[in-house]
């Protein structure tokens, strides 16, 4: 008997039939043969062709040429300089797909990471998060090229698979008041003496402040400092001057406001400087603070420990719910600005109910340890944002933990102190990486004691394949 699947195409030998996207968000088909082709475009359960530019054993990489039977998903992109050939901006690779479906795709790529990675299935998948499509990116770093060819200063994002910056007129994706500045902004820059070395502008906002970074490769001259400042004045923004690394950020001109951005819902002012790492979308990373602190459900009779703390931006909110709070980072300059946020904070907090007690450390998570974990003390709860690289030394000394406390074949001898050491209850988990997020809750649920209780996607880039996640682990 026949295999249903093996059933002839009613389709030219030459189109292929695209199942599902990858994290690149190309096309993913076969050809009859079995081999696997990345289609750059394509969209799941078209049937497409395409010109193969890249050959290997098992699979292949293509450009599309042509959509024979398109999806019902497809859509018309939001931007003009959206593309799939040479000089279209890279900024955005999903624009040509539904913002419903780009969820959902995303979505599935969290279930699958769990599942094919960790063998994990969360016992709730939870609601996705989601927020504006345009004008969400409070930040972005612009790259500047005089291109003498073209007489013109270009100010934007690189073209696809290019090092080459495109030739943006707008930016559909940032501010809207930031969008309305691009053009300006080349000019500025090509009527500028020092044109040819400035690489970069960083864009940072506030809530009420739009900061403008300047990496200038030469001294400016007064002239040119001149005609920051009228820029300035006429479209409000603060501009910064970078001549070397991050540490060398420096305010034009002193005074003004300050950036900041509000978490109205915990009373919670967070100040940062331009270069710092802040959310690119504020108006989601409002809405998972508050998610992950609900999914926490933190008592005033408990202690909590903020992993990679970085600004504080769990950790503030966390503080006006516990009874105290540890944040831990790797970097002493990051511990000192949590410090002061938290000294702010405090402050404004006089006149009704304050802050918990709550102290900055620095640890290198990276290179966590059991002892070094028992020594940060118990808690009843954790909260865990680490960065792409995830928080594996971290999982794996609470897996051996456990391993050592059940007597586990081959484990190592419970450290000392871990006879009182008791592991948090309930563990939320904030991902920007669903590989890694997976390789740890294979740890936690495998090796360290945890259920997955629930898990759902974040959508804090619309139109990229950037998969934002959060996941909750309860103690079995």
């Amino acid at each position: 008997m026949s295999d249903l699947n093996d059933k002839p195409s009613p389709y030219p030998c030459d189109w292929l039939e695209v199942h599902s996207l990858d994290l690149d968000a190309q096309g993913v088909a076969r050809k009859p043969d079995g081999k696997v082709v990345f289609i750059d475009g394509a969209l799941p359960f078209e049937w497409v062709t395409a010109n193969t530019h890249r050959k290997k054993n098992n699979w292949e990489q293509a450009s599309l040429t042509a959509v024979h039977r398109e999806s019902s998903q497809r859509v018309q992109p939001g931007c003009p300089h959206f593309g799939l050939h040479s000089g279209s901006c890279g900024g955005c690779k999903m624009q040509h797909l539904h913002i419903g479906a780009q969820v959902a795709v995303k979505q599935r790529v969290l279930e699958d990471n769990l599942w094919h990675l960790a063998r994990v299935k969360p016992e709730t998948m939870l609601r996705p998060i989601e927020g504006p499509a345009w004008g969400y990116r409070y930040r972005a770093r612009l790259s500047v090229r005089h291109v003498v060819k073209k007489g013109a200063v270009l100010v934007g994002f690189h073209e696809r698979k290019s090092r080459y910056v495109a030739d943006m007129q707008v930016c559909p994706v940032l501010p809207p008041h930031v969008n309305a500045m691009l053009m300006p902004l080349r000019a500025l820059i090509a009527q500028m003496q020092a044109r040819d070395t400035c690489p970069q502008i960083e864009l940072a906002c506030g809530d009420s402040v739009t900061a403008l970074v300047l990496r200038h490769l030469e001294p400016l001259s007064e002239v040119d400092l001149a005609s920051l400042r009228a820029f300035a004045a006429e479209h409000g923004v603060q501009w910064w001057l970078q001549s070397k690394g991050p540490e060398t950020v420096k305010l034009l001109d002193e005074g003004g406001p300050q950036l900041s951005y509000a978490l109205p819902e915990f009373g919670i002012t967070m100040p940062f400087k331009p270069t710092d790492f802040t959310q690119v979308n504020p108006h989601i990373n409002r809405v998972l603070v508050s998610r992950a602190l609900r999914l926490l459900n933190v008592q005033k009779t408990e202690r909590v420990i903020d992993w990679f703390c970085g600004l504080g931006n769990f950790t503030l909110p966390l503080a006006t719910q516990a009874r105290e709070v540890l944040g831990i980072e790797g970097s002493e300059a990051l511990v000192a600005r949590s410090r002061e946020n938290y000294a702010s904070n405090q402050a404004q907090a006089l006149g009704r109910q304050g802050l918990a007690a709550t102290n900055f450390v620095v640890r290198n998570l990276f290179e966590m340890t059991p002892e070094m974990l028992i020594a940060d003390g118990a808690a009843d709860k954790w909260l865990v944002d680490p960065p792409r690289e995830g928080a594996f030394a971290l999982s794996k000394a609470l897996a051996d933990i456990e391993q050592a406390r059940i007597g586990a074949e081959g484990a190592a001898p419970l450290p000392a102190g871990a006879e009182n050491w008791k592991p948090p209850q309930r563990i939320v988990y904030v991902s920007c990486n669903p590989a890694t997020l997976a390789r740890d809750a294979g740890l936690l649920v495998n090796l360290a004691g945890y259920r997955c209780t629930a898990a759902g996607m974040v959508n804090m880039f619309p139109h990229t394949a950037h998969v934002e996640s959060i996941a909750v682990f309860e103690r079995a």
